[in-house]
């Protein structure tokens, strides 16, 4: 953390730049999740040696955004600064994607053409929900937009649902059937929806951001989807302030 408390230039324009390398953090978290689902699909181990290139990238603009955003915090407006604690979160969050990412492209290249060809199609899927999640992410963020924050809710949810499956096929296996490489693909597994738990985070963080109340808060009636706590308890806080 720098210490240094040397008034800047342009502080306003540095939260721009680190608005921007946080998008960039996205789309390059987001292109990690493709090349794994391109390398699961194919089983051709050379398509997820970019992972690592995008991993190491997203380690790069972790401590950039780090370092940038201790800088200039204290010499911005309360709005500014919300954001870029905002950009602080996802940076953390996107690059434990990438490192997750990295694990699960590893195993793959390891032992992808031994997986049985459902956990290849079910692995792919849960891979390619991911890069839609982090896409969605994304575009969420750099537009300020709820309604796809809130899709990001409802995919990682079916990431949840997919790990179960996968899980109870390989652990409980009543059928007696013969699984391939069943420990590297529940790690693999359990890698890509840990990933969806963070990318969850980050459209957790553009709901707080955008309205300023936080999905955790609402998280009270279980029998109503998350998203739609959440409408209504915007509404209902609508609602009282007129």
């Amino acid at each position: 953390m720098s210490s240094d408390h040397t008034p800047l230039p342009n502080p306003d324009a540095i939260c721009v730049e680190i608005q921007e390398q946080t998008l960039e953090a996205c789309r390059v978290a987001r292109a990690a999740a493709g090349i794994v689902a391109e390398g699961i699909a194919t089983g051709v181990a050379r398509v997820l040696d970019g992972v690592r290139q995008r991993e190491k990238e997203l380690d790069t603009l972790d401590h950039v955004i780090d370092e940038r955003v201790t800088s200039v915090i204290t010499q911005v407006n309360a709005e500014h600064a919300r954001e870029l604690l905002a950009c602080l979160k996802f940076i953390i969050d996107l690059e434990r994607i990438g490192d997750l990412l990295l694990n699960c492209s590893n195993r793959a290249a390891a032992v992808g053409s031994r997986i049985d060809l459902e956990d290849i199609r079910e692995l792919t899927v849960m891979a390619s929900r991911l890069e839609k999640m982090l896409g969605d992410v994304h575009d969420a963020f750099k537009e300020r937009d709820l309604n796809r924050a809130l899709s990001v809710l409802r995919s990682d949810a079916e990431l949840d649902r997919m790990r179960n499956l996968i899980f109870l096929r390989h652990l409980e296996n009543h059928e007696g059937a013969q699984r391939q490489e069943s420990f590297h693909v529940l790690f693999m597994t359990q890698a890509l929806e840990r990933a969806g738990d963070h990318a969850k985070n980050l459209a957790e963080e553009v709901c707080h951001l955008v309205s300023g109340h936080s999905v955790r808060h609402v998280l009270r009636a279980y029998d109503r989807p998350v998203e739609q706590m959440f409408i209504d308890d915007l509404r209902r806080r609508q609602k009282d302030a007129k």
